[in-house]
């Protein structure tokens, strides 16, 4: 493994406004579209999160992927989005089978996030490998965030050079270790360690990575300056990953799309922290707060 003995660039507010984020275009078609798959039957809420947070970080277009059997409730909970049923066991866990339904969702996307809501690692590992076999190559594919459940199958993958380049991984602490294969050292340096290891940006407890030490106007390495305990709460990853994913979408680079929705993220959780208290809110919220965040940071 190599490091990088430099120190993380902060991600501030004047930072932010010195890397904008893309014009929002004319319609919606110019601000890209999102794929999310998951949502099992037990766990609906955590795609309609993602899906969300992808729409109110500004991306045009979304698809939510998810088991048969929760699919039309979340079109009707989330009218702005498409709603596709996936094939599901018994239990409601989304499988690997079906794909064919999605394809046209999955040629279109300029972002495919992969993990909110399923509940089962091996149909995960198995999802993720029919995936990978679908695609010929990578030129021209989309952006590929994994989150969950899917970032627990990706060391088992024999194969993922087709998404090396086009990953964002978002794992939480316990996940990075399950990406290393060993318990956490030194979080710094093992965010960027899981970057080189992937080919990935990877957004972690407030670090961003990247895997090649960046160029003049892309660090390498970023740090959160903001954000408040209360977003240790149920679904604020899946926010998370959706925001990131949105941003993507929208036509930002890997690392931009990253730190502004890793920022984003916390400085919600420090609005609302302001509103309601340092505990209590809830992961929903914090997509609420993504519009106005984004306004004062782009003027």
């Amino acid at each position: 493994m190599s490091t990088r003995n430099d120190s993380p660039t902060l991600v501030t507010p004047s930072l932010l406004r010195d890397w904008p984020l893309p014009a929002p275009g004319e319609d919606k078609y110019s601000r890209g579209a999102v794929l999310v798959v998951g949502g099992g039957r037990s766990t609906p809420g955590a795609a309609l999160l993602a899906g969300t947070s992808a729409l109110r970080a500004g991306a045009g277009k979304l698809t939510l992927a998810v088991a048969e059997s929760v699919s039309v409730q979340l079109g009707v909970e989330l009218p702005e989005c498409g709603s596709i049923g996936l094939p599901e066991d018994a239990a409601g866990s989304v499988t690997g089978e079906g794909l064919d339904r999605i394809g046209p969702y999955l040629d279109r996307a300029d972002a495919v996030l992969i993990g909110p809501g399923l509940d089962n690692s091996e149909l995960t590992e198995d999802l993720l490998v029919a995936l990978l076999e679908r695609e010929e190559s990578g030129a021209g594919k989309p952006a590929v965030v994994l989150d969950a459940y899917a970032l627990g199958a990706l060391p088992k993958l024999r194969d993922v050079d087709q998404w090396r380049g086009r990953l964002i991984l978002t794992p939480n602490p316990t996940e990075l270790g399950i990406l290393l294969g060993r318990d956490i050292e030194d979080l710094e340096q093992d965010v960027v360690e899981v970057a080189q290891r992937f080919d990935a940006v990877v957004s972690c407890q407030g670090y961003i990575a990247t895997p090649h030490g960046g160029t003049a106007d892309d660090s390498g390495l970023w740090k959160i300056t903001t954000g408040y305990g209360g977003l240790g709460t149920s679904g604020s990853g899946d926010v998370l990953a959706g925001t990131i994913a949105g941003l993507r979408a929208r036509g930002t680079t890997h690392a931009q799309a990253a730190c502004w929705g890793t920022h984003l993220h916390a400085a919600a959780a420090d609005r609302l922290a302001s509103k309601l208290g340092p505990l209590g809110f809830l992961a929903r919220e914090l997509a609420d707060q993504l519009p106005g965040l984004m306004l004062e940071l782009n003027t």
